[in-house]
């Protein structure tokens, strides 16, 4: 078994802004995801990161919050990142009220329960994670003839590539998903009396 090859800091260690973030995200998700306090070993690199998730992550597109996830998972499948087809593949579940679509998209796509439209989104985000040197305007013809503009290829390009960068630092620095993300999406929540 690969360790964490980093030790997470302690929350009373990290800079005001990163600690009051990761007390928010605490607060919402009742523990702070590991990839979060590993980054914030660098604090400037964990604002870049943060910055930059957000920008991709939580703008509005033509794409939902459930098809990014997508990108994300089906992506981190073929690049073997545990940590992100573990985490993304519980906020998946989540957002698509599923909970066998995660591990559909990270196994196998094309095996996976989505739309045509999805399988174009999924294509061509696959295509830049790993080949993106092989992208041509037949792929944006097809997202055009799938509904999507090319704003959309803007989003699912830089989500697919932005964590294909997340993938290999995951992966180089032995980072591990926090045992909360197996669960979630796949088992009722607890109802809070």
């Amino acid at each position: 078994m690969t360790t964490d090859r980093y030790p997470l800091p302690a929350l009373a260690s990290l800079p005001d802004d990163i600690r009051e973030k990761l007390l928010a995200i605490q607060e919402k998700a009742g523990f702070v995801p590991n990839v979060f306090l590993k980054l914030a070993r660098r604090p400037d690199e964990f604002r870049g990161f943060v910055a930059y998730h957000d920008a991709l992550m939580l703008r509005d597109s033509g794409l939902t919050k459930g098809e990014r996830e997508m990108i994300v998972v089906a992506t981190s499948g073929a690049n073997d990142c545990l940590y992100c087809v573990v985490a993304h593949g519980a906020i998946l579940r989540i957002y698509e009220k599923n909970p066998l679509i995660a591990d559909q998209l990270a196994t196998n796509w094309h095996k996976a329960d989505i739309t045509p439209r999805q399988r174009a989104m999924i294509g061509f985000a696959l295509k830049v994670a790993l080949d993106s040197r092989a992208t041509s305007d037949h792929d944006f013809r097809e997202l055009h003839a799938h509904g999507f503009t090319d704003e959309d290829a803007w989003d699912i390009a830089g989500i697919a590539a932005f964590f294909a960068m997340s993938n290999r630092l995951a992966n180089a620095l032995g980072m591990m998903p926090n045992a909360e993300f197996y669960l979630m999406g796949r088992v009722p929540r607890d109802k809070k009396a």
